[in-house]
Order: structure tokens, then C-alpha cells, then sequence
């Protein structure tokens, strides 16, 4: 279809422009056809976010608290705000060793999950613009924003007429075509000297076949298709009152079938009358002759009839200004409904005793056994609705995952491409810090693992002051002894209290 292949080629194109932009000339100084790797290669030293293992604290082979240490350690929820809010001074590019863990985290495991498929990690638009300080460094960066704005606005466009695509759909699509009726019948002779029974016998053949005119669709539809019954009605004399009607009618089983044979014996010409019911869908109905007058309307379906009744309320402001769920009727209402007064939801009640059964299509027919008429096809042209074509193709569009999993592919190299273009952003500010001021950025580096230490291993105070006796001889010190004392007399007494009511049960 013409309008999928437009739109996927469009989102795929849009996607593969993204992912030759950020692949192609995002960092200055490359060679005409170099490519930019997907993950930079390690430029810093041992550790995070270069490689390695996080910092440890030499002599502790573990990060957690040493068990011999006195200071108590604090609970999760009471530590973890002051975390949150202790300022943190690190070197210009380089993160905390929290962070860095965090990140290559985040990470494996997107290099570990599959990039298609109801598990695949779910990606926000956010995480494909590039911050601020690269589109600075790299001014032809524009270029990719200029595309990613152009994908939004697509995207948009797109949704926007799959939504009114879905909204048309709900509604009844049909158009206008004519079914071409074709009435012919045969008249087989009497042969006195067959031996068969038939053959000794006159007798005549009626056919009635059809076909739809300029029809557009791959599969032609059948016949019998457009028509929930059918009857012919032939000379009541001829045949009697037990044998002239022929009747067909559609059941859920029925087979479809290109016409209707009917043969019968007689040596005569027949008058016959043929009834045929179209099958509406959705279903018609035959309004009553007043009402019918009153709408301007003879045959149209349910939802037809009630919005032009709400047509004619409205045209002659019959509902009730106080009372809006009322309708005040007026002459011709009061004659059809027989109320001066009813309710907007009594009227779908109220309409089923004024629907009819539609009229049927009456044919008059002569089944002519004279051999010169036998050539003869009376033809009739009668108006049918069919399917809009555009439906299917309406519906194939919302169906269809053609190119999804390319879009999504592209996407997924985008998001990646977009992340390793961060991790030389900061391996890049790592080397100009470094080399602007070597001896002051490693101190403030030492600082800043010396901080992410601390938090890593849940270590509160100053473990270089702690070391010094200065430290014990403040006046605080009476006072928590005092506390650690009390608090420990109480718990040996909760444990006493224990067991004299264990001894005493």
C-alpha cells in the first residue's frame, strides 16, 4: 500500500539519517570516511570510568565497616538523606564513584538485553538529544538536532492520522455500485421416444444469475452474497397452491453461490414474480409513511433515523429549556408518538414499532417456452453497497510491522551512539583538567575517592582525627560514656526480665 510504504520509508529514512549523522563527522579533526567507535576506548587511568574496579581502601578487603571499629553504624533511611544532601566537590568531568558504578550498570545492561522485543529496555525521546556543552564543541552537531526535530514532528503527523484512520474505521464505509441481474430460462421439449422418464416429460428451466459491475476488489463476491432472501412466485393455477413458491433463504451455514436454478414441467409460458431482499449492513429499516413524510426519509439504518429525528428536535426547538432530557412534541410528534411529552432515551423504544422490514425488489417475469426467445436474458441493473475498498487498505496500514523492526534497530544504535559520545565528553574533560593543572587536579581527584570511600563503606566521622587521644578528651566524651553505659544496663535487664518469665511459665 502506497500510504504504509510512505510513511515506514519516511520513519526508516528519518531513523538511518540520525544514525549516519552521529556515526559520521561528530567529532572534529576526523578523516573523510573515518567512523566513530560506538564505545570510546579506555584514555584514563585504572578505574573507573576507565576500566578497572572501584577504589579500595587499602587494607580493607572488603567495603564494609570494620567490626572491630566502636562507632556505631547508622540506619539506611537516616544515612541515606544526608548522602543526598552532603555537598560533594569533585574535579571538573570526573563523576563519584557511585555514579560511575550507576552508569556502567546501566550499561551492561543494555549490551545485555536484546534491542528488540517486549523485554527490550524502553527508551525516552530525552535520551537521544545531545547535551548542551557538546552542540558548543561541535557545531555541526545542529545538523542532528535539525533531524531529531524533523523525526519528532513526523512521528507526530504520523500518530495523528493513525488515530483518525481508527476513528474512520468505527464508522460504516460503503459505497455505491450496481449489481447486474441477469433472468434467462431454457425449454427442453418432449421426446416421445427416450427412454428416460424426465425426457418423456416438457419441461422448462429458470435461471437467475448476477454479477457486480466494475468491481474493484481482488475477490469477486458471489451472487447470492448481496441478498438475504430470495422467492419466486410462479402461476398459482399452473402449479397449485402447494407447489408455486420457491423460496431461499440465508442461514449462517449457507454456502455462497453465483445463482439460482429452477426447473419445473410445463409446455406453456409461465408467469412468474421473483422477490428479492438485499441484505443491508448495517441493517435498514422501512420507517412508517408519517414519520416518513416528517424525516424525508424512506428506508436508512437505526443510527440514521435517531440522528435525523435529533435534526428535527433541534430545527424546531422542541427540547424543553428547563428539563433538557425532555421534548416537548408538536402536533405531527403528538400524531406519530401519541404523547405530548417524552424523554430523549424513550425514543429508541418508541421507534421500534414505526421500523418496517425494507420493501423487497419485485421482478415480473414471463418464462417463455417458444424456441425463437430461448436467446433472450432480461437484464436489470440494481443499486447495491459494498465495502469501500480503502477500508482494507485503511486497516492493513494500522495491521502492519513493516520496517518496525529496522526503525527499531536504527533507534537502538542511536541511543547507544548517543551514549558513547557522552563517555568521550567526559573522558575528554578528564584530559584537559588533567593537563591544565596536573598536581592540583590529582589532589582533588585523592578527595574525591576519598569521599566516595566513605560513602561506599558507610564510614561516619574523621578516621585520622579519631586515631589521636585529643580526640577522646572532649568534654563530650563523659556524656556518651555515660549513655553507652545506661544503654547497655538496659538491655541486660530486658534480657533478665526475659528469662524470669520463661522460668516462671
Amino acid at each position: 500500500m502506497a500510504t504504509e510504504d510512505s510513511a515506514g520509508g519516511a520513519r526508516k529514512a528519518t531513523k538511518s539519517k540520525l544514525f549516519e549523522f552521529l556515526v559520521h563527522g561528530v567529532r572534529p579533526g576526523m578523516t573523510s570516511g573515518a567512523r566513530m567507535p560506538h564505545q570510546g576506548a579506555p584514555m584514563g587511568p585504572p578505574g573507573p570510568p576507565f576500566g578497572g574496579t572501584p577504589p579500595i581502601r587499602p587494607g580493607m578487603p572488603n567495603p564494609a565497616m570494620d567490626p572491630n571499629r566502636k562507632r556505631p553504624t547508622p540506619t539506611p533511611p537516616v544515612q541515606a538523606p544526608s548522602v543526598q544532601n552532603r555537598p560533594r566537590k569533585k574535579p571538573l568531568g570526573f563523576p563519584g564513584a557511585n555514579e560511575i558504578s550507576a552508569r556502567q550498570m546501566d550499561l551492561r545492561e543494555a549490551q545485555s538485553e536484546p534491542a528488540i522485543g517486549t523485554n527490550a529496555k524502553r527508551r525516552k525521546m530525552a535520551d537521544k538529544i545531545l547535551p548542551q556543552r557538546i552542540r558548543e564543541l561541535v557545531p555541526e552537531s545542529q545538523a542532528y538536532m535539525d533531524l531529531l526535530a524533523f523525526e519528532r514532528k513526523l512521528d507526530q503527523t504520523i500518530m495523528r492520522k493513525r488515530v483518525d484512520i481508527q476513528e474512520a474505521l468505527k464508522r460504516p464505509m460503503k459505497q455505491k455500485r450496481k449489481l447486474r441481474l441477469y433472468i434467462s430460462n431454457t425449454f427442453n421439449p418432449a421426446k416421445p421416444d427416450s427412454d428416460d422418464s424426465e425426457g418423456s416429460i416438457a419441461s422448462w428451466e429458470l435461471r437467475v444469475e448476477g454479477k457486480l459491475l466494475e468491481d474493484p476488489g481482488k475477490q469477486k463476491r458471489k451472487f447470492s452474497s448481496f441478498f438475504k432472501s430470495l422467492v419466486i412466485e410462479l402461476d398459482k393455477d399452473l402449479y397449485g397452491p402447494d407447489n408455486h413458491i420457491v423460496e431461499w433463504h440465508r442461514t449462517p451455514t449457507t454456502q455462497e453461490t453465483d445463482g439460482f436454478q429452477v426447473k419445473r414441467p410445463g409446455d406453456v409460458n409461465v408467469r412468474c414474480t421473483l422477490l428479492l431482499m438485499l441484505d443491508y449492513q448495517p441493517p435498514q429499516f422501512k420507517l412508517d409513511p408519517r414519520l416518513a413524510r416528517l424525516l424525508g426519509i424512506h428506508t436508512q439504518t437505526r443510527s440514521c433515523i435517531i440522528q435525523a429525528l435529533w435534526q428535527y428536535v433541534k430545527t424546531n426547538k422542541l427540547q424543553d429549556s428547563h428539563e433538557k432530557e425532555y421534548i416537548n412534541c408538536d402536533k405531527y410528534f403528538q400524531q406519530i408518538f401519541d404523547c405530548p411529552r417524552l424523554k430523549f432515551c424513550e425514543i429508541p423504544q418508541r421507534l421500534t414499532n414505526l421500523l418496517l422490514p425494507p420493501d423487497p425488489i419485485v421482478i415480473n417475469h414471463v418464462i417463455s417456452v417458444d424456441p425463437n426467445d430461448h436467446k433472450k436474458t432480461a437484464c436489470y441493473d440494481i443499486d447495491v453497497e459494498v465495502d469501500d475498498p480503502l477500508k482494507t487498505q485503511m486497516s492493513g496500514f494500522l495491521l502492519s510491522t513493516a520496517n518496525q523492526q529496522e526503525i527499531a534497530s536504527l533507534d537502538n544504535k542511536i541511543h547507544e551512539t548517543i551514549e558513547s559520545i557522552n563517555q568521550l565528553k567526559i573522558q575528554r574533560d578528564f584530559m584537559l583538567s588533567f593537563s591544565r593543572d596536573p598536581k592540583g587536579y590529582i589532589q582533588d581527584w585523592i578527595c574525591s575517592q576519598n569521599r566516595d570511600l566513605k560513602l561506599m563503606t558507610d564510614v561516619v566521622g574523621n578516621p585520622e582525627e579519631e586515631r589521636r587521644a585529643e580526640f577522646y578528651n572532649q568534654p563530650w566524651s563523659q556524656e556518651a560514656v555515660s549513655r553507652y553505659f545506661y544503654c547497655k544496663i538496659q538491655q541486660r535487664r530486658q534480657e533478665l526480665e526475659q528469662a524470669l518469665a520463661m522460668r516462671t511459665t
